[in-house]
């Protein structure tokens, strides 16, 4: 199993990827007038000295590919119309811009006035419907004029169509639609890999994907006619059925039964220290609510070894409805309405390792309406309203079906009938968590006006605007209400012995003011100078404030812990209640100072320095605010005591833990288990840029850039007041067993990248692209939330937290190409006619990544002393590489040890590289047209085409039998095929 990702170990590159760096994303549109599709139109995406350049095709679509998600300013521009200029977002599933060209005056166009006549046919009439007047042609037909005629020449051998810059003969021309359907199926794909060696059943699996659009100008008889909006409804209906492959070592009966003489950690008697004779827990010592729990692991499917026993086929579906609709009134040549309404249902189930199915359900609805008002032809503004609604529900396995906790015997935690299940259970060896999801119930909600305007004067662009949002976090949930239990190995040798007596290391649970109505408000507002120099220099300058408030609770249900200079001691504060004495000081209901620093600057420039050559140099410097900090803190300040139930403790001598009352906490521990710094401050990161971009022969393009990052006041979690296993407590009587959160952290990222792309010529393009690139940080927040890994190790020694960030990723190669048959100018000999036309037209299109592995941290399983926190201590580091490790191995377990007493572990956060990553991808379509505006399109995919085996990660937990495994591998061939007919 080695060889597989061995093999490919010195021939791949690595992964482009930041925390703070902007995601490569896509952005499509199409450009129409009066409903008609707009070929030839040039789209120009702006924002931070970088700019896209796109051309519309025959159906008016255009499309903007590799450029980051975010706000880009975009512009339209075709000679003869009027300048349209808007902010576009670029965001995965973001539905396709429509932009409604309008024509200037014949004036405007030739540079001069200009007195239009139009001579009309002898044979008109007058129309006494019409007031006895005659028919003149439209503006829009006179400005399109062709010199002799009114109809575009349409009498003689150089008459157009009846299409655009022509009055059409009937209505139904001037809609468009399609159908489409994409289908995948597990026939077509290729086995899922299994870690145990056995033999891996085929999962059902299948993919169901219909796709609907319309559009067109929207006209009711007698109510709208001639000047209806024009509108686009699109609907997607997604089914979903498929099964992944999951492997573990499960206990055996044998160890069921209190049988451990197979494992390497020989179980003692805790009452006395003696070990168990022959490695055998007598059946009078096994805790009845520990066979009770056993009941829900499975039994082996395989011989029992110390690395997987069991595997499991964990089925899952998914059902989706999503709906978007737009609609564009132009009231007339100086304002426009624009509206829109999309919405999306989700529901979907998923199982565990267990066997527990729980559900999923959500409905978000969004909508948006803006005015847009030409005030001239250099100024235009744009009036908008975007309202979002988002409501999720989980539904745990065993909600309202069976209380397992109270059956077991395990009081202490919540057993409301939403919340049955069984408690969490975290073992320190190769034995699986056993674990649920948490029952919630969320509704999300968010308004906001904005505006913005666009002026040109000169050589100058000038951009302005801002925004005001109010945000509604709703929620019903409890964050641990089950609670959790871990076993290290500390009492009894074993984490299983541990278990099968009933004796956790650690508890942990929070429950208790389950319905918290969080609310919080943004603002921002921006100028930017799109200044054109001279013609071959542009520069851009701006400013951006933006302020987001901290989140307070509708009820003033949030609770923070107030601590004196050095962690000396600390009280609660609840907000709605006076702040205690120990600062005096109270920021309100969030708890938290607010940050209205948010002042950041943008500059951006573009030059090309030979006015012969294409030679292009870009450049670009900006500060960005990371304003959404808030809304984790506020959720775990809602979950505090006073108001809820809350501890996290580790067991003692003198007060040992059972499962039967260990959710019951002793006395004398901390109150709170989390606390924020009330001084917190936002975060932000300076990026800047430089790229040299130059044509080459063949039809080459080079881009050669550079792009540095560098984080300030990034978050870090600290466990104050704690020491190394064995060591004493310089500060007795010092709260321990709480998170304190604070913005001290720092970060950077360096990355140099090298593209060369052959332009479309007969039928072949092609992209390379390389990026080098290091990250490193101090911050285990920098790559999310890890639970126990994103707290520090030694709160006095945060230095010693720097290191490689989660998200680095050294090498990343991407390759892509496409190749259209048939462009050549000639065609093959052999092939008769009706053989080259078929062969022709067909997109051969693939797309391969290779990098290198991602950074992962070596873990000691144990629970921090004072503490019920595990996951945040590591190893020490024995000097030899952790690489050289044995067959079926991937990590050497002799390159780490356990912690010397009284001393923190020496190993390196992220000192681990993760394994490497290598994907190829592949597509095959075309597009058959059957007439003028019918086609259909046929197009077959293949994810992961080559079937290559690929990993998620390595078992890193040294304290684990598992160390050096891999954790799961990346899915094998897919397959899936597209249908879709456009009319």
């Amino acid at each position: 199993m080695p060889h597989v990702s061995l093999r490919y170990c010195h021939c791949l590159a690595g992964l482009l990827a930041a925390s703070l760096e902007l995601f490569a994303g896509e952005h499509r549109g199409v450009v129409r007038i009066g409903g008609t599709a707009v070929p030839g139109a040039q789209v120009v995406l702006s924002r931070d000295g970088r700019r896209a350049v796109a051309m519309t095709n025959l159906k008016g679509e255009y499309t903007v590919a590799d450029i980051g998600d975010g706000v880009w300013l975009g512009r339209v521009e075709m000679r003869g119309f009027v300048l349209l200029e808007r902010e576009v977002r670029v965001a995965a599933n973001q539905e396709a811009s429509v932009w409604s060209l309008e024509m200037l005056p014949l004036a405007a166009i030739v540079g001069k006035p200009v007195s239009l006549v139009v001579a009309a046919p002898a044979a008109v009439a007058a129309d006494p419907d019409n007031g006895g007047t005659t028919d003149a042609p439209s503006p829009m037909a006179a400005d399109l004029l062709i010199t002799g005629s009114v109809n575009n020449g349409a009498a003689s051998q150089f008459g157009q169509s009846a299409a655009f810059g022509n009055h059409r003969s009937t209505l139904r021309a001037a809609y468009n639609g399609s159908l489409g359907l994409i289908a995948g199926h597990s026939a077509l794909d290729a086995r899922p890999f299994s870690l145990t060696g056995q033999e891996t059943p085929m999962p059902a699996y299948s993919h169901w994907k219909g796709m609907a659009a319309f559009g067109g100008p929207l006209r009711i008889p007698h109510l709208l006619w001639q000047n209806g909006p024009n509108f686009t409804l699109n609907y997607q209906w997604t089914r979903d059925r498929s099964a992944d492959v999951q492997a573990a070592r499960v206990p055996n009966l044998a160890e069921r039964a209190g049988d451990l003489s197979g494992l390497t950690d020989r179980p003692f008697d805790p009452a006395n220290g003696a070990p168990f004779p022959g490695g055998v827990i007598p059946a009078t010592r096994l805790s009845p609510q520990a066979q009770s729990l056993l009941r829900l692991y499975p039994e082996p499917s395989s011989a029992s070894g110390a690395r997987y026993n069991f595997q499991t086929l964990t089925p899952g579906g998914m059902q989706e409805d999503s709906w978007q609709s737009r609609f564009t009134q132009s009231l007339n040549r100086s304002n426009q309405l624009v509206g829109s309404f999309s919405g999306q249902s989700t529901r979907a189930t998923a199982s565990n390792l267990f066997g527990f199915q729980d559900g999923t359900g959500t409905l978000g609805l969004n909508a948006s309406a803006a005015w847009r008002h030409l005030v001239s032809t250099r100024l235009s503004i744009v009036l908008g309203y975007q309202y979002s609604r988002l409501s999720a529900r989980t539904t745990p396995f065993f909600a309202g079906r069976s209380n397992v906790s109270g059956d077991a015997g395990i009081s202490g935690n919540n057993q409301d009938a939403a919340n049955w299940g069984p408690p969490k259970l975290n073992f320190s060896g190769a034995t699986p968590s056993l674990v649920d999801v948490n029952a919630s119930f969320t509704r999300n909600q968010t308004s906001g006006a904005s505006f913005s305007g666009l002026w040109n004067r000169e050589r100058h662009n000038f951009a302005f605007g801002g925004d005001v949002r109010r945000q509604q976090f709703n929620l019903l949930a409890q964050q641990d209400a089950r609670g959790t239990f871990g076993f290290t190995g500390a009492v009894a040798g074993s984490d299983l012995a541990g278990f099968l007596l009933g004796l956790p290391d650690t508890s942990s649970i929070a429950f208790g003011n389950a319905d918290k109505y969080l609310r919080a408000g943004l603002y921002d507002w921006f100028f930017t100078d799109d200044f054109r120099v001279s013609p071959g220099f542009t520069l851009n300058v701006g400013v951006r404030w933006d302020y987001g408030s901290p989140i307070t609770e509708k009820y003033g249900r949030l609770v923070n812990m107030e601590v004196s200079p050095g962690f000396g001691s600390g009280a609660p504060v609840v907000s709605s209640r006076p702040v205690g004495s120990l600062t005096g000081r109270n920021f309100g209901d969030s708890l938290l100072r607010p940050d209205y620093a948010g002042l950041q600057s943008r500059l951006g420039l573009s030059w090309r320095p030979v006015a012969a050559s294409s030679l292009v140099i870009r450049a670009g410097s900006g500060v960005y605010d990371n304003t959404a900090v808030y809304l984790p803190i506020a959720s775990a300040l809602s979950q505090q005591p006073p108001l809820s139930t809350n501890f996290s403790v580790q067991s003692t001598p003198s007060a040992p833990l059972t499962l039967a009352d260990g959710f019951h906490a002793p006395a004398g521990v901390a109150s709170n288990t989390y606390a924020a710094d009330p001084d917190l401050r936002v975060g932000y990161a300076h990026v800047w840029n430089i790229s040299l971009q130059r044509d080459l022969p063949a039809g080459l393009a080079m881009t050669a850039s550079y792009r540095g990052i560098k984080g300030t006041r990034g978050l870090q979690q600290i466990l104050p007041n704690t020491v190394p296993t064995g060591a004493a407590s310089p500060c007795p009587g010092c709260p321990v067993g709480f998170v304190y959160l604070e913005s001290n952290g720092n970060s950077s990222r360096h990355a140099g990248q090298f593209e060369l792309r052959r332009r479309f010529h007969d039928g072949l393009t092609a992209q390379l692209q390389y990026v080098y690139s290091k990250s490193l940080d101090n911050s285990g927040l920098a790559g999310g939330f890890q639970g126990g890994q994103s707290i520090a190790q030694n709160w006095l020694d945060l230095k010693s937290e720097r290191g490689l960030s989660s998200f680095d990723q050294r090498h990343l190669l991407n390759l892509s190409g496409q190749y259209t048959t048939g462009m050549r100018k000639r065609r093959a000999a052999w092939l008769p006619a009706w053989g080259d036309a078929l062969a022709n037209d067909w997109n051969l299109a693939a797309q391969l990544s290779a990098g290198s592995g991602l950074p992962q941290t070596p873990i000691y399983f144990a629970a921090v002393q004072g503490t019920g926190v595990t996951g945040s201590l590591r190893p020490d580091f024995t000097g030899i590489p952790a690489t050289q490790a044995a067959p079926g191995l991937f990590l050497n377990p002799s390159s780490f040890r356990t912690p010397a007493i009284g001393r923190w572990g020496n190993a390196g956060r992220n000192s681990i590289t993760g394994p490497v990553q290598f994907s190829m991808n592949a597509s095959l379509g075309r597009t058959f047209r059957v007439g003028e505006r019918l086609s259909l399109d046929l197009r077959i995919e293949a994810v992961n085409a080559l079937n290559h085996v690929t990993f998620t990660g390595w078992n890193t937990t040294v304290t684990s039998p598992q160390f050096g495994l891999p954790l799961a591998a990346n899915p094998m061939r897919a397959v899936q095929t597209t249908l879709r007919l456009r009319f």
